[in-house]
C-alpha cells in the first residue's frame, strides 16, 4: 500500500470527523457576511409607544410598568432637555417628553446562530485548539486531494487548471 492510499485513507476519515466544525464555520461565514448592520446572532424588533408628554423619571418609570408585555426599565438617562434614554432589559428606548412618544427596540437573541458565532471567533473555552486542529486539517485535505486522484483527472491531466483557477480567485481580489 502506497503514499496515495493512505492519503486517501486519512483524507476521508478526517472528512468525516471534520463535518459538524465545516458546519459551524461554513454557516457562521454566511451569517456574518451579511450583516447588514447588524448582528446576526439577534433578532431586533422595534416598536413604539404613547404615553403621556412630560414625565419626571419616576411617573415615566410607574406608566412604562402599568404596561403589559414591557421589559423591565435598567436605567434611565437624560439625553437632552426633552429626551430620556431608558435601558430595558435587552434593549433600548428614547422617549420624547414634549409629546410622550417613546421608540424602543429590543434584541432578542437566536440561540444557535448566537453559539455559532461564538465558535467562530473562538470566543468559548477551550475552542482555539480544536480551530487550529480544524485549520491544519484543512491545508492537509487541500494538499492531500491534490494527490489523490490520478491521471486525466489529477493534477497531471485537466485536475490542474481547477487548481490554477481556484490560486487565481483569491489572487483576483486581492490586487483589484
Amino acid at each position: 500500500m502506497g503514499i496515495r492510499h493512505w492519503l486517501r485513507v486519512i483524507h476521508r476519515n478526517l472528512g468525516f470527523l471534520v463535518v459538524g466544525i465545516s458546519l459551524v464555520y461554513g454557516i457562521s461565514g454566511i451569517y456574518l457576511n451579511h450583516l447588514g448592520g447588524g448582528d446576526p446572532a439577534f433578532r431586533t424588533v422595534e416598536a413604539s409607544l404613547q404615553l403621556p408628554p412630560n414625565l419626571t423619571l419616576q411617573s415615566l418609570e410607574t406608566a412604562w410598568n402599568e404596561k403589559k408585555n414591557l421589559p423591565k426599565i435598567n436605567k434611565i438617562m437624560s439625553v437632552d432637555e426633552t429626551h430620556l434614554r431608558l435601558m430595558l432589559e435587552g434593549g433600548i428606548g428614547i422617549y420624547n417628553s414634549t409629546d410622550g412618544h417613546i421608540d424602543y427596540e429590543l434584541h432578542h437573541k437566536r440561540i444557535i446562530i448566537y453559539w455559532i458565532n461564538r465558535l467562530h471567533y473562538s470566543r468559548v473555552n477551550g475552542w482555539t485548539p480544536v480551530a487550529d486542529i480544524f485549520a491544519g486539517s484543512l491545508i492537509f485535505l487541500a494538499f492531500s486531494g491534490l494527490f489523490i486522484t490520478r491521471g486525466k483527472h489529477g493534477i497531471k491531466g485537466y485536475g490542474k487548471w481547477y487548481l490554477i483557477a481556484g490560486l487565481l480567485i483569491p489572487l483576483a481580489f486581492i490586487l483589484i
